[in-house]
């Protein structure tokens, strides 16, 4: 939230580069508040219940902001690569019509991608029990207390889901072969670092981001119990959105700048 107030106060910062980190966090604040708002319901009233539509509802908003997340952050690679390797036409190309319609098609491609998931899941029609055991509202612990039939969904969520999050990856570090090629070929140490430097917080991002993934996604095939699945999903639903703030501000002098510049200090 800090980080959106910052650039719609601070001038100085209405770049693309925080153009597209605003993105991220209003994706973070999304994604978090889809699914910590019924924890805190559930902890505070002990009411365990939520209606069909709003779980329908719960599992589209949580898995286009998860969606969206991957395609914004292949996005800021793509800014990163023009930044440093195009430095001299960069505004030119980075123009705030790109911005706008490259962060318009991530929102885009993210609602249509996850709709055929969320219309098979809607589509079950036989449950072998009414609760799921879960903090909130995902596809996995619908599928597993669902007694209709699964094989289209998880052939679905194999072969697309994977192919679109294995293509975006590529997507996202494709850029980085040639950014670091033209970091190495930079002949001041000065210049070296701080290119590398406008680079490293969008790599540590990615990095906590797909990660987080990735262990979900071994604990998953590997049947993990429900007890860790649980701990790597509050992980993503919890942690990683106050992360990504974390890393953007406390190790960027642009952000504590303009922070500054906003307190008056």
């Amino acid at each position: 939230m800090t980080i959106l107030l910052l650039f719609c106060l601070d001038v100085h910062l209405h770049t693309p580069m925080y153009f597209f980190v605003s993105n991220l966090s209003v994706i973070d604040i999304v994604s978090s508040t889809t699914t910590l708002h019924r924890i805190f319901v559930i902890f505070t009233t002990h009411n365990h219940m939520i209606s069909a539509p709003g779980c329908m509802t719960q599992l589209f908003i949580f898995s286009t902001a998860c969606s969206n997340e991957i395609s914004i952050l292949t996005a800021m690679s793509f800014d990163r690569y023009v930044a440093i390797c195009r430095p001299l036409y960069y505004h030119t190309i980075m123009t705030w019509r790109l911005c706008g319609l490259l962060a318009s098609v991530c929102w885009g491609f993210a609602s249509i991608e996850v709709f055929p998931t969320i219309f098979m899941v809607s589509m079950f029609t036989c449950y072998v029990s009414k609760e799921i055991d879960h903090y909130f509202c995902d596809i996995l612990p619908i599928r597993d207390i669902t007694c209709s039939d699964t094989s289209v969904l998880d052939l679905f969520i194999l072969i697309f889901g994977n192919l679109v999050i294995f293509i975006l990856l590529g997507l996202t570090l494709v850029p980085y072969t040639f950014i670091i090629s033209c970091i190495l070929k930079i002949i001041s140490s000065s210049g070296r670092y701080k290119a590398f430097y406008t680079c490293s917080l969008h790599l540590m991002v990615v990095g906590i981001f797909y990660s987080s993934i990735f262990l979900q996604y071994m604990v998953t095939v590997f049947g993990g119990s429900t007890g860790s699945n649980k701990i790597f999903s509050l992980f993503n639903t919890a942690i990683v959105p106050m992360l990504n703030p974390l890393i953007y501000s406390l190790k960027n002098k642009d952000v504590k700048s303009a922070l500054r510049r906003q307190l008056k200090l």
